[in-house]
């Protein structure tokens, strides 16, 4: 029951400590858009995509005005395009701009699900298809790439990443005018998930319905207020006070979601319970983690802090939600939040850090800008350990790392918006070359054959 104490408060998160809705994704398949040519292909796309999310963006805007919530973002995520594109190797860029140029017309933020699921080998046309993931990055504007390289179940295609690192590096290079800003837009999973509704590791699974509704709710600056009245509370209730903040913050993504989907005409989704931080001030995950007793985020026991944080946030919101999914935990992205942005400038947060909070939080390396001289085996390398942690753990993990050309540690890389800033940081120099030259499998686990 809903009563005026529960209104005021909801009044007060939006108003005071940054609540929102981050991102409405609507789903949609494009399967029944494969025609015999890919320029027919490319045109049933385009039609789809503006049929199916024609008022997604005016309904978002219209729910966060009549429910007093701000809804951030307005998105689409795609069937893996690389299904779509099996017979047209080499005409993948004309299906890319057609996505890009559907997701201008909707008037989206970002269209997600340029993707392959390479987890357990590559097809001659998923080859091809990987390859194209520079040029179309760099030509397009919305469009947001993903590749799936490893799972729980059929252990790490290092083959894949070995190519994901020269891929980087390319897409690197040609938007070098932009800082690398095309790798922003690229992510590497292990486990990755089918209703993921953020930006930029987003796809429509294969299992889902035509046209879904997940949604992304947000509030760091919500559980950062609520435990800075509680300075005295041991860490059992520490964590009380995080499942009860983020109850009410799943409440108001639960409601928005179902609103949504019914208006859209939509199956309704998940709703992610992810803590996404941005770069604004009073809206970050680090300042939560100094909140429970950290000097900085990055120093000893952040991992232990994290732990807390992420295990509380899926409690809470697991009981205020009929479908929890995508993610569902705490962002760790350094240039999105200004927290990890100062602990990285100072030296505090380092890589090694942050392959060791991934282990128990959301994704993992996430919007970390390394120097723009770093070897490609070297970005293969890193990704292949935040894969590793995800087989072994059975948890989905990321990469999206952006080598910024003619930048250096020190140096910093400045997105705009939501993507923030970034400072260079440090990779270890030792080389990883020939580890990747392998290539090969990395065999599932024992636990992962769950027959």
């Amino acid at each position: 029951m809903i009563n005026n104490q529960n209104i005021l408060e909801t009044v007060h998160m939006v108003q005071k400590e940054h609540l929102d809705v981050r991102t409405i994704t609507m789903g949609i398949s494009l399967l029944p858009c494969i025609r015999a040519t890919a320029e027919a292909t490319a045109d049933a796309i385009y039609d789809k995509v503006c049929r199916d999310a024609e008022h997604l963006v005016k309904t978002g805007n219209a729910l966060a005005v009549e429910y007093g919530i701000p809804i951030v973002n307005k998105r689409v995520s795609v069937t893996p395009v690389s299904l779509l594109t099996a017979s047209f190797s080499g005409k993948e860029p004309l299906l890319a701009a057609a996505l890009d140029r559907a997701a201008k017309t909707v008037g989206v933020d970002f269209l997600g699900g340029y993707s392959a699921l390479v987890h357990k080998g590559m097809t001659d046309s998923e080859r091809s298809f990987l390859n194209s993931i520079p040029e179309v990055l760099a030509s397009t504007d919305l469009l947001c790439a993903s590749v799936g390289v490893g799972t729980t179940r059929s252990g790490i295609n290092m083959d894949a990443v070995r190519d994901l690192g020269n891929i980087i590096l390319r897409t690197a290079a040609l938007t070098a005018d932009k800082g690398g800003f095309g790798c922003a837009k690229l992510v590497a999973f292990c486990n990755a998930v089918e209703d993921n509704p953020f930006m930029a590791g987003a796809f429509h699974g294969i299992g889902e319905a035509d046209r879904v509704i997940n949604v992304g709710v947000s509030g760091p600056g919500v559980v950062f207020h609520a435990l800075q009245n509680a300075e005295d509370a041991d860490l059992t209730e520490v964590a009380e006070i995080i499942k009860r903040t983020a109850f009410k913050i799943t409440r108001v993504g639960q409601l928005i979601a179902a609103e949504a989907a019914s208006r859209l005409h939509a199956n309704p989704g998940i709703v992610d319970l992810s803590l996404a931080p941005t770069p604004a001030v009073g809206d970050s995950v680090a300042r939560i983690l100094e909140t429970m007793g950290l000097t900085q985020v990055g120093t000893h026991g952040t991992t232990a802090c994290l732990a807390l944080l992420n295990d509380a946030v899926k409690k809470g919101g697991m009981m205020a939600c009929s479908a929890v999914g995508g993610l569902s935990g705490a962002f760790i992205p350094v240039s999105e939040d200004e927290g990890m942005i100062a602990s990285a400038a100072s030296g505090t947060l380092c890589l090694d850090k942050l392959e060791a909070m991934t282990a128990v939080c959301s994704v993992g390396i996430d919007m970390v800008a390394v120097p723009g001289d770093t070897p490609a085996s070297t970005i293969s390398a890193i990704i292949a350990d935040e894969a590793a942690i995800g087989m072994v753990n059975n948890k989905t993990t990321a990469v999206r790392v952006i080598p910024v050309p003619g930048k250096t540690v020190g140096d910093e890389v400045e997105f705009g918006g939501l993507l923030g800033k970034a400072p260079i940081m440090a990779v270890h120099t030792p080389s990883s070359e020939k580890f990747i030259l392998r290539g090969g499998r990395i065999p599932a686990p024992i636990h992962g054959n769950k027959n």
